[in-house]
């Protein structure tokens, strides 16, 4: 802990725990410093760096870009390979796992070691790499990289230990799994085809061994060569020659046949017996011409050949549709008997695989699910019914559905609100799924002990908005919102929306929620903000609109004077704040004069709408087009339900508004908010301006005013914003953009609007993108009529401070260090049936920075955080505590107070990816992580921190990140995990009876290590692959999982093994008991027989 005390004198003193710099603003990156204060200050701080770490958490939504699938029938869990090297892989709901290559190569094949708990990746890099399952995070325990082929197939048969490897040159090599070292048997392409043919083969497309003998391989060639090689003669049995290229092969669980998919679109099925010809070609979806001829059909890419007892077999594929229907969408075809059903998908077929009820090749198969990976979602279909309906999936794979625009995140909810939002959302679900238990349920979880309600809410570019269960590392969507709904369609060629180039007019640009009071506020990129209310009952309801002109008048653009002599602040504590008198000309109303400029970007819904239950919209303002050009888009927003306002901003000005009374309040451009304490000199409009001389700032304190005109490149916030989406109209330059001071950040507040206040007031902080913050008082009627009736007063205070960079947050705490939480009213239901003996009234929570002080009030302390900068104030002297230089090589994209350890600190993120905290007020680094490079404006654009020290973003259009930078939760992250690996017993294979496994062929007497064993196969060559001992460790594979069920389960197997081997002891024993008493007998028989004869007798 550190005691910082300040004394009116100017002079510091050294706490034991440090020294505190000198009281200087300018201070260097990394030197918090302080400045003297009117009064003496005593925080106890109790955060140190040892309650910090980062790290990654969970992984939701649809995997991007994904390559690959896998299933494990026993322990029933589902692998996805994806593009970018990642691994995503699900069993029941909270079992969620992610796992990352280090090289980011594709992931081109999945291969799990069935009830092993392991799973063997191949890579685009041509990298074989074995992951243990047995952990709650997967590690990579071997690798092996081919040096001189490329990997294109991969096949493990059950409880085998060796995989065959197939690739691009058309050899077959094999690996034992165990040591991942390679095998010396190869099967060359040129011993499988006959020495006659020319032409080679092409890459192995397929492999699998024979139910009828294992010793026996199908390996399928691209180019339409299937050859049966016999592993033990090293020899082919029958090569098939076929003219259409070979996508893939099915065998029928007897091995008495196979069926090949084609490039033409046909389907062959081939006896083994007799390979001359196929004995049956069909083309499923090639319809007989008028001329005779068969449709050209597309290739069909996987077909599986699955049986049944009770009903004829399935025959499923992808593909084979014919190309004469254009735009015809993907569909996966099941033939089942005479029946043929076609699903068709929403997205492009990547792969799928049908689940079968028994792991082994030779039984019937009787297959219940078919899993369908596509481009962007996840099928699963229900084979069991003849409807063939789909399975709801548990998982949140729909976050992508839109183009995900923002995110909020929100930790420590009240407990209620979860509950409701998600029954007012069940009543909007999609019927007509399967009734079936969801299939891939394997793993565990447990809710663990550290967890309370969190929610995410993301915006998305088509208007709508989710609300999603966060808690306990899981995802689940709750509730959803259409914003589009509140506007009338715009009609294409018509109106504004003829001039918007804009794709999506309704796309959300940022959010702000109140779960206390249930407000919920919208920004949309065509200008307009939504507010909406929560209700449990339904309504007809009139939406009501209120349209705002904000422009400046004068171009922003900020110069130094002639001289030098930067302009110096007067006392701002002798400025009265007096009602400021420019009011918008009212929604009803308008002017000769650009008559046609006036009109908003959408049409509100002016008819009276039935609205459902859940948040209904209370309120719409849209800003209007200025002098032919569009609305800039919004910057900045804050909602207050206590005070009942809400306060807007863009790159024109600040406009706040009453919604209870429905009325504008505020309407100023930049350049007003200032008054008579501009600090910048700002010229008119003119075609010579010099950008290289106004991109400065100004830093001020109590002090000394300086301006220091040399800011660093770091784009505004402005910029930033308008590079996150498309600028609204060519006709506004770039230069325009830039030159213009954004607000940038707002926040509601009681605090001291002027220094010769003596009790905290409403206030309203406004932050810019040059670094001014400005203060504004707000008067506000108490009595409940009264502010229904009287008018809010508002106007600038004139109290301005300066930091380095745009101002991206305010916070405020009591003088113990304290976060003080912003005034909220309780929900209450507008639209609930009135009771006569409890009226509806306003209920107010306040949180006064004196309330933990005494009675006559002892201010509260500032937190201003800027791309640059962080700065704690002392209200109401405007006095500068502490200053910090957060970056300058970078800037930072998103700060944020938060509550960690039962204490607050400054998180930032910075575009050079640098997670870094600051303690408060003292602002000492506490974690500075090179976490996360800035790869994509979508990441700076979704980054949010919130409580419990947690954060989230977007890692991909279709994926949310989840990390932590919370010690804690870090020591506990293994107990919040779901296991992967279940200890399960594998089922037994079926008795095959006796005249079957004498006819059958020795199958089971088949020893792969006699054969692929280095005493029998030899050594593979060195340099055709290298193997790289995983950071898993050799010994891996042996460990069970974390965890009390881990734990439980070594113990379990541990005690089975020693009692299996106890039991080989004691009857070995008793082998030897019998045997020494036998040997004794006959011994002492013996001695017995020769005991009176002479030594000659012998």
């Amino acid at each position: 802990m550190k005691k910082f005390r300040k004394v009116l004198d100017g002079l510091t003193t050294s706490s034991p725990g440090g020294t505190i710099g000198s009281p200087s603003c300018g201070s260097a990156a990394g030197t918090p410093t302080a400045a003297p204060t009117p009064r003496e200050i005593d925080v106890q701080e109790t955060l140190t760096s040892d309650n910090f770490q980062l790290c990654k958490t969970v992984r939701h939504g649809f995997p991007y870009q994904p390559t690959a699938l896998a299933f494990d029938p026993v322990q029933k869990i589902l692998a996805i390979g994806s593009r970018s090297g990642g691994v995503r892989i699900l069993g029941r709901p909270g079992v969620d796992c992610f796992c990352q290559h280090e090289s980011g190569a594709a992931v081109l094949h999945l291969q799990f070691l069935i009830n092993e708990g392991a799973l063997v990746t191949a890579c685009a890099d041509d990298t074989l790499h074995l992951w243990n399952l047995r952990q709650r995070r997967p590690a990579v325990l071997h690798s092996l990289k081919f040096n001189r082929e490329r990997i294109t197939f991969c096949h493990l048969p059950f409880q085998s230990k060796w995989l065959y490897v197939g690739t691009e040159r058309g050899n077959t090599h094999i690996v034992n799994i165990e040591s991942f070292i390679l095998s010396g048997y190869v099967i060359m392409w040129n011993k499988a085809i006959e020495l006659s043919t020319k032409t080679h083969p092409g890459p192995v497309v397929h492999l699998s061994d024979s139910p009828k003998d294992e010793g026996k391989l199908l390996i399928g060639f691209e180019a339409g060569t299937i050859v049966q090689w016999d592993l033990r003669a090293k020899k082919a049995d029958f090569r098939i020659y076929y003219d259409e290229a070979i996508h893939s092969v099915s065998w029928h669980h007897e091995g008495k046949q196979f069926m090949c998919s084609h490039s033409d679109g046909s389907l062959t099925l081939w006896n083994p017996r007799n390979t001359t010809k196929p004995f049956q070609v069909t083309f499923p979806h090639g319809k007989i011409q008028k001329d005779g001829r068969k449709e050209s059909c597309k290739p069909i890419l996987k077909v599986e050949y699955k049986t049944s007892r009770s009903s004829e077999p399935f025959i499923i594929f992808s593909g084979g549709l014919s190309y004469d229907k254009a735009g015809r969408r993907p569909a996966l075809t099941i033939m089942h008997g005479k029946a043929i059903t076609v699903l068709e998908m929403g997205y492009p077929i990547v792969e799928f695989m049908v689940l079968c009820e028994t792991p082994y090749n030779n039984e019937v198969q009787e297959p219940y699910t078919v899993v369908v990976l596509l481009e962007k979602d996840l099928i699963v279909v229900d084979l069991t019914q003849s409807s063939f309906p789909v399975f709801e999936n548990p998982y949140p794979m729909d976050i992508h559905e839109s183009p995900v625009t923002c995110t909020a995140y929100f930790a420590d909810c009240p407990p209620d609100i979860i509950p409701i939002l998600y029954s007012i959302g069940a009543k909007h679900k999609k019927t007509g799924y399967s009734h079936k238990e969801w299939p891939v349920g394997g793993g565990t979880w447990t809710l663990g002990s550290h967890t309370y309600p969190e929610i995410i809410i993301t915006g998305h570019a088509d208007g709508s908005i989710k609300f999603w269960d966060a808690s306990a590392f899981t995802l689940q969507m709750l509730y959803k919102l259409k914003t589009s709904k509140v506007f009338e369609k715009p009609k294409a060629g018509e109106g504004r929306s003829a001039e918007m180039v804009e794709e999506d007019p309704f796309a959300v640009q940022m959010v702000s929620w109140c779960p206390q009071s249930r407000i919920f506020c919208v920004v949309g990129i065509s200008a307009h903000i939504i507010l909406y209310r929560f209700s449990k009952y339904d309504a007809n309801t009139q939406i009501v609109s209120l349209e705002v002109r904000l422009q400046c008048e004068s171009e922003d653009v900020i110069t130094p004077s002639e001289n030098e002599n930067y302009p110096c602040f007067s006392e701002q504590g002798s400025h009265s704040p007096q009602p400021h008198h420019q009011h918008p000309v009212s929604p009803g109303s308008r002017t000769p004069e650009g008559a046609k400029d006036r009109g908003p970007c959408l049409k509100v819904k002016e008819r009276v709408v039935r609205v459902p239950p859940g948040y209904q919209s209370d309120l719409v303002i849209q800003l209007l087009w200025v002098d032919g050009e569009p609305p800039q888009q919004i910057t900045s927003l804050d909602i207050n339900s206590a005070y009942g306002l809400l306060a807007f901003g863009n790159c024109n000005g600040l406009a706040v508004v009453d919604y209870l009374q429905k009325t504008v309040i505020l309407c100023m451009s930049t350049v007003d908010l200032y008054g008579a304490t501009d600090p910048y000199q700002r010229l008119t409009r003119s075609p010579r301006r010099n950008r290289q001389s106004t991109s400065g700032l100004t830093e001020l304190n109590d002090n000394q005013q300086s301006v220091d005109m040399e800011r660093s490149k770091s784009p505004t916030s402005e910029s930033r914003e308008n590079s996150f989406s498309r600028s609204r109209s060519s006709s506004v330059s770039s230069i325009d953009r830039d030159t213009k001071e954004a607000i940038t950040t707002l926040q509601f507040g009681e605090s001291y609007g002027r220094k010769s206040d003596v009790l905290p007031t409403p206030c309203l902080w406004v932050g810019t993108s040059l670094g001014m913050v400005l203060l504004i008082p707000l008067s506000i009627p108490t009595d409940h009529e009264e502010r229904m009736e009287e008018a809010v007063t508002v106007g600038p205070s004139g109290a301005v401070q300066m930091l380095k960079g745009s101002i991206l947050r305010f916070a405020f705490l009591d003088c113990m260090g304290a976060l003080i939480q912003s005034p909220y009213e309780v929900w209450r239901d507008l639209n609930a049936p009135e009771d006569p003996d409890r009226p509806r009234r306003r209920k107010l929570v306040h949180f006064s920075p004196s309330s933990s002080q005494d009675a006559n009030g002892d201010g509260h302390l500032a937190v201003v955080c800027s791309e640059r900068q962080a700065k704690v104030f002392l209200m109401p002297s405007q006095a500068c505590l502490f200053v910090h230089n957060i970056t300058e090589s970078s800037f930072v994209l998103r700060a944020d107070v938060v509550s960690v350890c039962n204490s607050v600190c400054l998180a930032c993120f910075c575009a050079n990816g640098h997670v870094m905290t600051l303690s408060l007020p003292s602002l000492r680094p506490l974690m500075d992580v090179n976490y996360l490079p800035l790869t994509d404006m979508r990441i700076a654009r979704t980054f949010c921190f919130t409580n419990g020290g947690q954060a989230l973003y977007l890692s991909s259009p279709t994926e949310i990140q989840r990390i932590t930078y919370s010690q804690e939760m870090c020591d506990n992250l293994q107990e919040m995990l779901g296991e992967l690996f279940t200890p399960i017993e594998t089922p037994e294979a079926q008795n095959r009876g006796f005249l079957k496994g004498f006819f059958g062929g020795n199958a089971h007497a088949f020893d792969r290590e006699e054969l692929f064993g280095e005493a029998a196969a030899g050594k593979a060559s060195r340099s055709l692959a290298q193997h790289i001992p995983g950071q898993g460790g050799v010994e891996g594979m042996k460990m069970a999982a974390g965890g009390a069920v881990g734990e439980l389960a070594r113990a379990r197997i541990a005690l089975d093994e020693r009692g299996q081997r106890l039991g080989e002891l004691e009857e070995r024993t008793a082998l030897m008991m019998t045997s020494a008493e036998s040997f004794s007998k006959h011994a002492h028989e013996l001695m017995l027989k020769c005991k009176d004869k002479k030594w000659y007798q012998f």
